[in-house]
């Protein structure tokens, strides 16, 4: 019998009385269903992008505070939530961010204004394929630009709206990897007393394989202003059915001064190798009132989220968000709506219809707090089924911290329809 030396077995080289080893496949790293499906964000790429992009100091400071943030936060704080949070059909480790994104059309560009919009931006992967505002409305002082167009022109007015990131929760992951990351930027500015009758159009045109877009929207409106914004997430291109999938992560951010009216409607039909994260968020000062008006059709996964704060008397909210899902769809949807003013009022429903093997979570949660006297709220989640092998969830929530309400309630049910 011959025995292996101390140098074979050390070095792992075949002896006499060993054996050639199998070569074995290594396995992915096993994901949880609540890990993000990419992990290209970090502190090194926020120093990065502002620096590559030439931006000041100020906001080089601003990318590396929420970068921070988002690698501490875990993607569901709720505990009541933390369960029902699925993203492992996403697969974008290979995936790539757009750096440089187009601040205008490219010169000679011929834009279009179609005669039931007031303004149209669209967005096309790190193009800006057109921008145009009509003339009337830009006379009266509304303005519709490019984060990297501010930055030539009014530097110090994107300072004040984007410093420390007020628009935004700063306890949410995602809601910091925009902040952080972003690389296109919409804001729209509508002054005190103007009420615009047509909607202000932004289009977004992504999906493009093994590519992300990380982008925010800022929407402004004055004391007494009215404005309806119709926002289209739609594919830049036919995309093959073996094709690499695509980010997009985006933000509608809504500051509603005193009595100001705000309708939104959103329309997200991209494609099925789009994993989509949409966070809306609003404050809303006294007497403002606030229209969302949601459709989720198109991507492989969607997450999206709304905050609404009732800060000012007497505001108002209604939200509904409709889901229509197919084949192995996922659509992860929750809403918070917090009730700081006096006699405000929230009517927020979520209803998705659902087929194939397609799965929804529906979540929300409605806070009531101690000053909030006089709040009218409620939250409806319901889901249909339409085939055996979907699933879907929901969970209405209550926190109230002011006994006297006028209302204060939440309704779900979540089942198949009879056959």
């Amino acid at each position: 019998m011959t025995t292996p030396t101390a140098e074979a077995a050390g070095t792992g080289q075949p002896t006499a009385t060993q054996s050639t080893p199998v070569a074995r496949r290594e396995r992915a790293p096993r994901r949880g269903p609540a890990d993000l499906p990419f992990t290209f964000p970090d502190v090194g790429l926020a120093n990065a992008l502002a620096a590559e992009r030439s931006e000041p100091d100020w906001l080089r400071d601003e990318r590396v505070e929420a970068a921070e943030a988002y690698e501490s936060l875990p993607l569901e704080l709720n505990q009541l939530y933390t369960t029902y949070v699925d993203l492992r059909a996403g697969d974008l480790f290979a995936a790539r961010p757009y750096v440089r994104t187009a601040s205008e059309p490219e010169a000679g560009t011929r834009s279009e204004l179609p005669h039931d919009v007031a303004g149209l931006i669209e967005l096309r992967e790190d193009g800006v394929a057109q921008l145009v505002l009509d003339r009337e409305a830009a006379a009266r002082g509304v303005r519709l630009e490019t984060f990297g167009r501010l930055l030539a022109i009014d530097p110090d007015g994107l300072r004040a709206d984007l410093e420390g990131g007020r628009s935004l929760p700063a306890n949410d992951k995602l809601a910091m990897l925009a902040r952080a990351f972003w690389t296109q930027g919409v804001r729209l500015v509508i002054p005190d007393g103007v009420q615009l009758e047509r909607p202000i159009l932004l289009r977004w045109a992504v999906g493009a394989p093994g590519r992300g877009l990380i982008s925010r929207t800022l929407v402004k409106l004055g004391v007494r202003a009215s404005a309806s914004v119709v926002e289209e997430l739609v594919p830049s291109g036919p995309v093959p059915s073996d094709a690499g999938q695509a980010l997009f992560s985006g933000t509608l951010e809504a500051v509603l001064d005193d009595h100001a009216q705000l309708a939104v409607a959103s329309l997200q039909d991209l494609g099925p190798n789009v994993v989509a994260f949409q966070h809306r968020h609003a404050t809303l000062g006294e007497g403002a009132n606030l229209l969302w008006a949601l459709a989720q059709l198109g991507s492989r996964i969607a997450r999206s989220r709304v905050d609404n704060r009732l800060e000012g008397d007497r505001s108002s909210v209604e939200q509904v968000e409709i889901v229509f899902g197919s084949e192995d769809q996922v659509f992860d949807l929750t809403s918070y709506t917090r009730h700081i003013g006096r006699d405000t009022t929230g009517n927020l429903l979520s209803k998705g219809a659902l087929h194939g093997s397609a799965r929804s979570y529906m979540k929300g949660l409605i806070t009531i707090e101690k000053s909030a006297v006089g709040t009218d709220s409620f939250l409806g989640e319901f889901g249909m089924n339409l085939s055996r092998r979907t699933r879907a969830v929901a969970i209405p929530s209550l926190e109230i911290d002011q006994p006297d309400c006028r209302r204060a309630m939440h309704s779900s049910s979540v089942g198949p329809i009879d056959e």
